[in-house]
């Protein structure tokens, strides 16, 4: 498959006060490392557009042809919706969420993953609720803040045992340490849970399919334990991309 993956990387800056003297640091941090290698490592062709990258670079619809899935984790509806043209010198231009919807409608393969600004997000940043990419995912998004953090490590249960997407996968799997809560919808299938939600969810529509893990791709709501030494996780997100992509 021919993936995108958009978002996954950060920049952060430090303050440091010793005495009456401060200085401050700022470091990128990529993120992606887990998930592209596990989608590598299985064959597909995978291109990483970085966090900064998306408002300016993010595909319109006839850049989404390249692909056959799109990826979105931990980046905000905002990113895709205000290119520099838009939000700095107020122009018009074509609503990309949109255009991600109806390709997807079209034919196309959606994941989205989990984190701070996935779905709604951390005090509702990410913003996705209320947009065409809710109305196509398989979960509703939230009003509020939708993150459950659950630093004692929380157990997914599988209830979808049969599924072809879970085939190859043992139906215990290593805990995670906190999720966006979302609601299933009527349209949605669900394949895993976290607590009483859906962790795993998948969904037909129009041509096209979409699907969700609710929780995060790489710490700290995946510990290592999850995402580099589970050897379910390849599995899972291989068989997630193979089945998006052959709508």
């Amino acid at each position: 498959m021919r993936i995108l993956i958009a978002g996954e990387s950060w920049v952060t800056t430090s303050t440091h006060i010793k005495g009456v003297d401060q200085f401050t640091l700022s470091s990128y941090v990529v993120g992606v490392g887990p998930l592209r290698d596990a989608l590598e490592s299985s064959g597909h062709e995978v291109t990483h557009l970085p966090a900064h990258d998306v408002p300016e670079h993010f595909p319109y619809a006839d850049g989404l042809a390249e692909f056959d899935v799109v990826i979105l984790s931990d980046i905000g509806a905002n990113s895709i919706l205000l290119p520099s043209a838009v939000f700095e010198r107020s122009e018009r231009r074509p609503n990309r969420l949109d255009a991600l919807s109806s390709w997807v409608e079209g034919g196309g393969g959606l994941l989205m993953v989990g984190g701070y600004l996935s779905f709604t997000g951390i005090d509702g940043k990410a913003a996705f609720q209320g947009t065409t990419i809710d109305d196509i995912l398989p979960v509703a998004c939230n009003l509020v803040d939708d993150r459950v953090e659950r630093p004692e490590g929380v157990e997914p249960r599988v209830v979808a045992e049969g599924h072809p997407i879970l085939a190859d996968l043992d139906t215990t799997w290593p805990h995670l340490l906190g999720y966006n809560r979302v609601t299933l919808r009527e349209e949605g299938e669900l394949l895993a849970t976290i607590g009483e939600d859906p962790l795993v969810a998948i969904r037909r529509v129009g041509a096209g399919r979409s699907a969700v893990f609710t929780s995060d791709c790489a710490p700290h709501w995946a510990p290592p334990s999850f995402s580099d030494e589970w050897p379910g996780y390849t599995r899972l997100f291989d068989s997630l991309v193979r089945w998006l992509g052959t709508a």
